[in-house]
């Protein structure tokens, strides 16, 4: 039985997967699912006192993608339709894997497989890989306050750790195709030669 296309965008924090999401889900005509990022009440506090908040960022975050994604699930995906994320819900484990530690990080592992094991999961990912230097200027360019002072540490532990996150899905999951983006060189918003080419690449895996 045919699969039913379910696309996420996905890259380290300022790569442009909400950016690129949107732009797609115009182009074709696509429902698009957005994460919950600044409503979450616990990110100021997390970004200036990782080791107090962490845990309770994390839930935040997992507890809305679950509920997001059992509604797309629900309206969409069993339902034969195609969907657009812009984000897969294994990140809730790169950045946990860097927040937490100890029995925190053991109990959040525990909560995650129970919440969305049974979940359906994106069968087509782009993701955008882009250097330091990169995320930084459009980290500053959206101009969020609660990310300014970020620690260009844990945003670069968070580049490496997104390239062994899509190396360990593409060998758990392969059927899921994953298409790196050079988010150094693409500029999918400006240039409209480089986004039609993502629209095809999409298009063709849609098929």
């Amino acid at each position: 039985m045919k699969r039913t296309p379910f696309i996420a965008v996905e890259g380290p924090i300022g790569a442009g997967k909400t950016t690129l999401a949107s732009m797609l889900a115009e182009r074709i005509k696509l429902p698009i699912i957005k994460e919950i990022v600044e409503e979450n009440p616990f990110i100021d506090k997390f970004y200036r006192n990782m080791d107090d908040w962490s845990f309770q960022l994390e839930m935040f975050f997992l507890c809305n993608r679950y509920k997001q994604l059992k509604e797309t699930a629900s309206e969409y995906i069993n339902q034969g339709k195609p969907v657009i994320s812009d984000y897969h819900i294994y990140k809730n484990l790169i950045f946990s894997n860097r927040t937490l530690s100890g029995i925190e990080r053991e109990k959040y592992r525990q909560i995650y497989h129970v919440l969305t094991d049974d979940l359906p999961k994106p069968n087509i990912i782009f993701y955008i890989k882009a250097s330091l230097d990169t995320l930084q200027q459009r980290i500053a360019k959206r101009g969020r306050t609660f990310e300014d002072g970020m620690d260009p540490g844990y945003l670069q532990q968070l580049i490496e750790d997104y390239d062994a996150a899509m190396a360990d899905l593409a060998t758990r999951e392969p059927s899921t195709v994953i298409i790196a983006i050079d988010g150094n060189a693409v500029d999918f918003v400006e240039n409209k030669k480089q986004f039609e080419e993502i629209v095809s690449q999409l298009k063709e895996h849609m098929e």
